[in-house]
């Protein structure tokens, strides 16, 4: 069954069709719902769907819009929550056993500001168990819409398959160490690790409160640009720049590491290219100590990660799945005094990025060093996956991801910009800019349901 065209427009074109009177939020949700159940027995996106609750609201958005009540870009708009998030009366599973009844009281900031933005929250996705980096075997892998055969990442991995299928124009991840970028990367999204602080995460179950964001997934740099409007509440100036004149610098220990493949090597390197022949300087540079990020980073993460966790593995052990009960287990033994290092690391990291954008404009790098596994790798202190990415964690700098080119086995690479803090709507406005140098075609399934 063919999907509906509609499903795969960009945000500002639904909007200006329901502000032409041509399509209604109505509409657009109930088709949102029917591909949900045409595509979510492949992707395992979502792990609860409100139908009953969308078209009410889809009812709402329509009648206020019919009466000229405009509450901006996202109004009508379905949109996806990971399940980690808080909905006011709705339990969130965090796809584990280990919390069993959780229901919220109130909505996460985030949710509060996606409703007065007049978003329509279509349902809540699957996600690694506690965004902790395995899958719990109650709730599986989510799929991707490239290829179901291989994972979505994570750990925002159902946000980005209900996107990426078109069972949804936008959706929330969280981002701890890469869990908005990995998936972005692996769906051929646009992927935003905002400023740390900038989306407030009240409601939002916590992995590690130094490193933890939320951000958008959506298709395009201009829907995550809508997206984080609605997220934070305010206006995010992502208006189209000229890349005559720009300074980018390249983050040569990610590109050269031998773990870059090669079609990845070749599609940064081309884009990069792309980017020179647009008028801008590529050159490299280096960020000093950068090759401690990755065991500085679990040195942070682990023992908050076990903190949170403390009490649920002495008192619901068994609901956590194998793999990540030994995860928290194994950062208990973590001393304070690596902590404190860590944190430190932190504070000298973010200076020296600091001083690297007195030099450039945005710093590039490959988002992850190969296309979609099968499934996620695990976690550990030479982590592949997460090579190029957590150090925006530690320094809490905008980092997006978009997609520059399909590699030869048909999966989409990821090209990571990164801005100086509180420059977001730069960041998304250079992704835009570098999406109309390397357009990427729709994944398989987003050319007819089911395939």
């Amino acid at each position: 069954m063919p999907a509906e065209a509609f499903l795969f427009d960009t945000i500002a074109a639904v909007g200006a069709k329901y502000r032409a009177g041509t399509l209604s939020p109505v509409a657009v949700t109930q088709a949102c719902l029917d591909r949900i159940a045409a595509c979510d027995g492949a992707l395992n996106a979502f792990i609860l769907v409100l139908g009953d609750a969308a078209m009410a609201d889809a009812e709402t958005a329509a009648a206020e819009l019919a009466e000229g009540h405009n509450r901006g870009p996202l109004h009508g708009i379905p949109v996806a929550i990971k399940d980690l998030i808080d909905m006011a009366g709705l339990p969130s599973t965090f796809a584990s056993r280990a919390e069993p009844g959780y229901v919220a009281g109130k909505d996460a900031a985030l949710v509060a500001n996606l409703r007065r933005a007049g978003a329509i929250i279509i349902g809540k996705t699957n996600l690694l168990e506690f965004a902790y980096g395995f899958v719990h075997p109650d709730f599986g892998q989510s799929n991707n819409p490239w290829n179901p055969a291989r994972t979505t990442g994570g750990s925002s991995g159902g946000s980005a398959a209900a996107v990426g299928a078109g069972m949804c124009y936008a959706a929330v991840g969280t981002d701890t160490g890469g869990s908005i970028r990995i998936p972005a990367s692996y769906c051929g999204l646009a992927g935003l690790k905002p400023t740390y602080g900038l989306i407030d995460t009240t409601g939002v179950f916590p992995l590690s409160w130094s490193l933890d964001h939320a951000g958008p997934l959506a298709r395009t740099a201009a829907d995550a640009t809508a997206m984080l409007a609605g997220l934070t509440g305010h206006a995010i100036d992502g208006a189209a720049v000229d890349l005559a004149g720009l300074r980018f610098g390249v983050i040569a220990a990610h590109r050269d590491h031998p773990e870059i493949t090669a079609p990845v090597r070749t599609a940064f390197e081309d884009t990069c290219r792309a980017l020179v022949n647009a008028g801008a300087t590529v050159e490299d540079i280096t960020i000093p100590g950068l090759d401690r990020v990755t065991v500085e980073h679990l040195a942070v993460m682990m023992p908050e990660a076990s903190l949170v966790h403390g009490q649920r593995v002495k008192t619901h052990g068994d609901g956590f799945a194998d793999t990540t009960r030994q995860l928290i287990e194994q950062g208990f033994p973590i001393l304070a005094t690596d902590h404190v290092r860590g944190q430190r690391y932190r504070v000298a990291l973010g200076a020296s990025v600091d001083s690297v954008f007195t030099e450039v404009d945005a710093i590039l790098s490959p988002s992850v060093p190969f296309t979609a596994p099968a499934e996620d790798p695990p976690i550990s202190d030479e982590d592949g996956e997460m090579l190029a990415i957590t150090w925006a964690n530690m320094t809490g700098h905008p980092a997006i991801s978009i997609p520059c080119c399909l590699a030869g086995d048909g999966l989409p690479m990821g090209f990571q910009i990164t801005t100086p803090r509180g420059a977001d709507g730069l960041a998304l406005a250079l992704a835009g800019a570098v999406e109309t140098l390397r357009p990427l075609p729709p994944p398989p399934m987003n050319r007819r349901t089911g395939e």
